[in-house]
Order: C-alpha cells, then structure tokens, then sequence
C-alpha cells in the first residue's frame, strides 16, 4: 500500500521541475526579476520602439551555462542602480534558453531575427551597446566590466546632457 497517490508524486514532480527551471532560468539584474520569471505572457519588446527612449545593451550566449554569461551577468547584478540611471534595457539572446528584456520573456522567433540582424551565431558570445539612436556604440566578444559600459555611455553627448538634466 502506497502512502502517497501518484497524483500527488505528479504535483510534486511538476512543482520541482517548475522550481528549477526558474532557478536555471536567466538572471536579469536583480529588481527587474522580482516575479517576472514566472510571467508565461510573451514581452512585445521590439528593438525599434526603443530608439530614442532607452540605450539597449544585448547581450547573446549559447545558454545559462556558458561561461562568459555567467561572468558577465555576474558583473552587471553588481550594478543594477547604474542600469536605471542610464535608461539601459538588458536583453539576453540565448540559443538554448528562453530570452528576456529587461526580465520580460520574449518570442524565441523575435530573439532569433536578433542573432540574424547582428550576425551572431548561437554558439558565439558577444555583448553589443546600441545608442539611444539606434546606431551600434560598441561591441565585445567578451565579458566587459559593466563600469566600463557606463563611461562609455557617461561620455556620450545626450548623456551628457541628462545628466545636466538631472
């Protein structure tokens, strides 16, 4: 005689699974995740509709587990309030994970023309910086210190004048 039902060995399995692909998941900077991970509702993120609002900063891996994401997420949780200050939207492009904006799910087929617009293939690391404009301010087929990134940004001419702004 069974002490448990395999309806409840089910709930359980399904519970733990949940439970680690959401700790597997990609990890955006800290006050972006707050329960965003569990959103099933697709982000209409479009690259386009950030041009002149937010600097986007992408970042492509293979996976979670690939080495320079790793480090490179590393290096940007440590700086979260930097991200804000800068209008800077995250969005990780991984080939065999699920892909987020800003913490925010998005269509594999939209992260997919992302890879294709940027000439990265899936297994290729690389971090690109896109301006306020549109235009592409950098590019490294390495993980980058995120203060780095900033002084980057710090210099650009409309951050300049934010920051006069502010």
């Amino acid at each position: 005689m069974s002490l448990t039902s395999p309806k409840v060995n089910n709930s359980v399995i399904i519970a733990l699974t949940l439970t680690a692909s959401i700790a597997l998941s990609p990890v955006s900077i800290a006050d972006t995740v707050q329960g965003s991970t569990l959103t099933i509702k697709m982000s209409s993120f479009n690259l386009n509709s950030q041009k002149w609002q937010n600097r986007v900063l992408l970042l492509f891996a293979p996976s979670v587990n690939n080495h320079s994401y790793q480090q490179q997420m590393q290096l940007f949780n440590q700086q979260q309030n930097d991200f804000k200050d800068r209008d800077l939207v995250l969005i990780q492009v991984l080939a065999t994970d699920k892909s987020y904006a800003n913490g925010q799910l998005i269509d594999e087929s939209y992260a997919a023309n992302l890879r294709n617009r940027f000439g990265v293939d899936k297994e290729n690391f690389r971090i690109i910086l896109i301006g306020k404009d549109g235009g592409v301010k950098r590019q490294e087929t390495t993980p980058v210190q995120a203060t780095a990134i900033f002084e980057q940004i710090d210099a650009m001419p409309m951050r300049q004048q934010e920051m006069q702004e502010q």
